[in-house]
């Protein structure tokens, strides 16, 4: 290999690991692994899954405040609903709220009648995605239909404004989270779901590792309408893969100097398992 060439790849490499020394993220494996055989058999010769003898299920999320490189994630609180109030306010927002159970907002009174629900609320958990450069919250996240016996958690009320969509934070946000959830608490499953016609959210949930796992018809109704809901998830011992595409893509040595991504999450996921 060129000089040149392994000089970059041995600066990657480096700062990959201050990445993971950041981000305080533990690579202790999960309580349980899945073995390569995902079945056993009991005394009657029937295919049972696998044995979880030391499992004993997880903790519930409590942590206020994760911080990131980008953005930083608080607990949501009465603080941020100015902010987030203005921020929801910018122009082409309205259709943003099409795939969500509340908004828009026609007026100030409207939007705090839903903030106080959020507020109030332990489950969904929601949080503040706020803007490092300007220490204002531009947007917000959730965790929600917490089973911490069974290891099992779900990404939602994921609500974007227009300062968030496609940039960093967005990512960021996303992945301060898993890491808390996978690294942290070892939760085995970690679920996203959504309309079966919200595109956009469907391709979210692709671009940042998580697999389809199929549709359930006529599972809600929501603002008059019906939803079939689309599932997603990623599970323990896929995590370690979509972590290390992650933590690769957010380094600044991604983004060229019109901070334009040099590799997507998909390459990175990819180049990771060829």
């Amino acid at each position: 290999m060129h000089k040149y060439k392994a000089d970059i790849l041995m600066h990657f490499h480096m700062a990959i690991i201050l990445m993971i020394v950041r981000y305080n993220i533990t690579t202790t494996p999960c309580t349980e692994k899945r073995s390569v055989m995902n079945e056993e058999y009991n005394q009657f010769n029937q295919p049972v899954g696998r044995s979880l003898p030391h499992w004993h299920g997880c903790e519930v999320p409590a942590q206020s405040v994760l911080n990131g490189q980008y953005c930083r994630l608080e607990r949501i609180s009465a603080a941020h609903g100015d902010d987030l109030f203005d921020a929801y306010q910018l122009p082409g927002s309205e259709k943003d709220w099409t795939y969500l159970p509340a908004g828009p907002f026609k007026n100030r009174e409207d939007f705090d009648r839903h903030f106080n629900t959020l507020l109030a609320s332990v489950d969904p958990l929601h949080y503040a995605v706020i803007d490092l450069a300007t220490g204002k919250a531009i947007g917000t996240v959730a965790l929600m239909r917490i089973d911490a016996k069974n290891g099992v958690i779900e990404m939602g009320w994921v609500v974007y404004s227009r300062a968030l969509m496609r940039t960093r934070m967005a990512t960021e946000a996303q992945f301060l989270l898993m890491s808390y959830v996978m690294d942290n608490l070892h939760y085995r499953r970690y679920e996203w779901k959504c309309d079966s016609l919200n595109e956009g959210s469907h391709k979210a949930a692709l671009r940042l590792g998580f697999k389809f796992e199929g549709l359930f018809r006529n599972a809600t109704v929501y603002k008059g309408r019906t939803r079939d809901t689309a599932w997603f998830s990623i599970i323990d011992e896929e995590w370690p893969e979509v972590r290390n595409a992650l933590v690769s893509w957010l380094n600044q040595d991604n983004f060229d100097e019109n901070g334009q991504q040099r590799q997507s999450l998909n390459d990175l996921r990819n180049n990771s398992v060829a």
